[in-house]
């Protein structure tokens, strides 16, 4: 699922640290919730494009869409959805993985005071092998498809590309953007993904100005 494989990129493989603030993280992820729900048929955007309606009610078979969905309680834009979807959703996520085997939660002090915790994770054939195929896209060794380009995009949405990966910050954005742009997925899911980048970017903004 695309929510699990971000919150797997956005872990530091060597120490189980996370690569970007919790807020740029849930918003990502209620971003990838929200592609996740269009593409499965259970929301989509009203005839005049401004707003996410629940489609289809019938509940996800995984958990984190399926709360996510009962959330969708009326036509909302792109920015509101992901302010709605995102509560909780960090949680719901890491205890999915954890369900999974695919990381463990360690408590940890930060400045040896301020309690922390971080995300080892366990099976590292599978995340290395996400984070080698994105990063692949992200470096432009090869083109992106509609799951690495939903990726970066999302990171990109939230200034997170050249946290994630390493390399040249500017080159690693600028690509994130064309990437951004693409046309690496059918017509209904690329307007979907423009316009919940659009919210993401928006939510984060909001939130950051909040803070």
């Amino acid at each position: 699922m695309l929510h699990e494989d971000l919150m797997l990129l956005f872990i530091n493989p060597r120490n189980g640290r996370l690569h970007a603030s919790s807020t740029s993280i849930e918003n990502a992820l209620a971003g990838a919730v929200l592609i996740e729900l269009v593409k499965s048929g259970r929301i989509a955007f009203e005839p005049n494009g401004k707003k996410l309606a629940v489609a289809d009610p019938t509940p996800p078979n995984d958990p984190v869409l399926h709360e996510a969905l009962g959330r969708i309680t009326k036509p909302l834009p792109p920015q509101s959805a992901v302010e709605r979807v995102r509560k909780r959703l960090w949680h719901n996520v890491i205890r999915q993985l954890q369900d999974h085997a695919a990381i463990r939660v360690e408590p940890r002090k930060v400045f040896g005071i301020f309690p922390a915790k971080s995300y080892p994770i366990l099976d590292e054939a599978t995340a290395g092998k996400l984070r080698k195929s994105v990063g692949d896209v992200a470096h432009g060794y090869r083109g992106a498809d509609e799951h690495t380009g939903s990726l970066i995009t999302l990171l990109y949405a939230v200034n997170a590309v050249h946290k994630v990966f390493e390399g040249d910050k500017r080159e690693l954005k600028k690509r994130a953007k064309e990437i951004a742009r693409g046309n690496w997925a059918g017509d209904a899911v690329r307007r979907a993904v423009e316009a919940i980048q659009a919210g993401v970017t928006a939510a984060a903004t909001a939130a950051a100005s909040g803070e």
